[in-house]
């Protein structure tokens, strides 16, 4: 395939993301640029930026929660130490069989018979369209009204694994002891309560300030203005979904 037919497959894609999603992620200032490995993978760049290419887009200001929490992965930081992941099951009690963050690997090729291993971290996405929370039969998945973030009543879970199912993530395991469904919560119970909302438990034992937490609808704060720096892209997992995750990916 040549260059010009692989940029009008991207385009007749980008005609398919729906004004919804566009809209969405205009509340946060991105505009999505492309998509690739078959919707696989979203890419957004600054709206402001995007303006200059495109013309004025209707941006707007009002954000669905307040704060709005959201999590930026520096993707060529993660150096695969775990620590992230070792802080998550200490803080939060997970089990051994269960997990509500891991690092995945995968290679790219670098040059004739030259690869090269990348690590990427991920967790729940906390979707601003949660599928786990649609299908969820007796609301025992919800979004919290104020952060947004997506929760687990452990009481109402009825343990039919539904949500596990249809989560885009595969971010949520069954944990025998307390017999539901669990998952991240961004630590709303602990380190974020702990914190006063700035860390979460993987954010503070990262060495190489891989994750990023922060509100999103805060300008003055670190994930805003590192998914508005107009020279970088970031991107999110699955966009084809149509989940609008709230975590985004990106490199230095």
């Amino acid at each position: 395939m040549n260059i010009n037919e692989l940029e009008k497959l991207q385009s007749e894609d980008l005609e398919n993301v729906s004004s919804k999603e566009r809209r969405t992620f205009l509340k946060a200032g991105l505009a999505i640029s492309g998509l690739f490995m078959g919707g696989t993978v979203l890419s957004l760049t600054s709206a402001n930026k995007a303006k200059a290419v495109v013309g004025q887009a209707p941006v707007e200001k009002k954000f669905p929660y307040s704060p709005h929490y959201s999590m930026v992965m520096v993707q060529n930081r993660c150096i695969d130490c775990e620590r992230c992941k070792a802080a998550c099951v200490k803080t939060n009690h997970v089990p051994e069989y269960g997990w509500r963050t891991t690092i995945l690997e995968r290679y790219k090729i670098t040059g004739p018979s030259q690869t090269e291993r990348i690590f990427m971290p991920v967790l729940c996405n906390h979707c601003n369209r949660p599928p786990c929370v649609r299908v969820c039969p007796t609301r025992a998945t919800y979004k919290d009204k104020e952060t947004g973030i997506v929760m687990m009543n452990y009481k109402k879970c009825i343990g039919c694994k539904t949500c596990m199912a249809a989560c885009p993530y595969n971010a949520r395991y069954f944990n025998e002891e307390i017999r539901a469904v669990d998952k991240c919560n961004f630590c709303i119970d602990t380190k974020l309560k702990e914190s006063g909302g700035k860390y979460t438990a993987c954010v503070e034992a990262c060495p190489a300030q891989v994750r990023i937490f922060g509100d999103l609808s805060d300008a003055g704060s670190e994930v805003y203005k590192l998914v508005h720096q107009p020279d970088k892209v970031v991107w999110v997992l699955r966009p084809e979904t149509g989940a609008l995750p709230n975590v985004y990916y990106m490199n230095d």
